[in-house]
């Protein structure tokens, strides 16, 4: 559920694709925007308004605005962290799915990763984020998982595991969710990053080894 005033018919769209309780293997994803910026997520679109967002029957969903992600289910990326991923979700309460998913998106597995606006790493940590979890080596896949994991556990605190809501914070700031009166931020690229994060953790939930 991306917010309150939301449709059942939403509900309903979101949440298979957050959890993976879709039996088809294919669940297309449409985007509509209304007059408030309120960005609306279905797999049954109700009007011409929803333009499609992801078409998941190709597997090949893009990225953030840095890397150009295809989901790595069981190559070597995935493999030589799955300790570390283990760990981190363990010790969080967390689905490894959900940080396999983020790292995909943000990182695309690459340790040496940096944006444009200075994130760095695996889950593309802030300096500021980096600091507030006492990640002191960034580029250290370890650290950056736990210190990513970390924060990942204190926003689906914050926001109830209202888990679009999760995401937009991290990738846009929890200032920004707040901002927008817990709604996801209008911004192109956290609108794209939310439905790219849910489709890759339905995928990754629906062929964890």
């Amino acid at each position: 559920m991306i917010q309150r005033r939301y449709t059942d018919r939403l509900i309903l769209a979101v949440i298979p694709l957050v959890i993976g309780f879709i039996g088809s293997a294919r669940a297309d994803v449409f985007q509509a925007v209304d007059a408030q910026g309120v960005v609306h997520l279905t797999n049954i679109p109700s009007n011409t308004d929803y333009k499609i967002l992801i078409h998941t029957a190709t597997n090949t969903p893009m990225a953030g605005d840095h890397q150009a992600a295809t989901p790595p289910l069981q190559t070597a990326k995935v493999k030589s962290y799955a300790k570390v991923l283990k760990k981190a979700a363990r010790e969080q309460n967390l689905d490894r799915a959900l940080l396999q998913a983020i790292i995909a998106v943000e990182s695309n597995f690459d340790p040496q990763a940096v944006s444009s606006r200075g994130a760095v790493g695996l889950m593309q940590l802030m300096p500021a984020t980096a600091q507030r979890y006492g990640v002191t080596d960034r580029y250290d896949p370890e650290e950056n998982i736990q210190g990513g994991a970390r924060y990942l556990r204190d926003l689906l605190q914050r926001y109830n595991d209202n888990l679009p809501l999760v995401l937009a914070a991290y990738n846009a700031g929890e200032d920004a969710v707040d901002r927008y009166g817990n709604r996801i931020p209008p911004y192109a690229e956290t609108r794209r990053y939310v439905p790219q994060v849910m489709s890759l953790y339905r995928h990754y939930r629906m062929n964890q080894p």
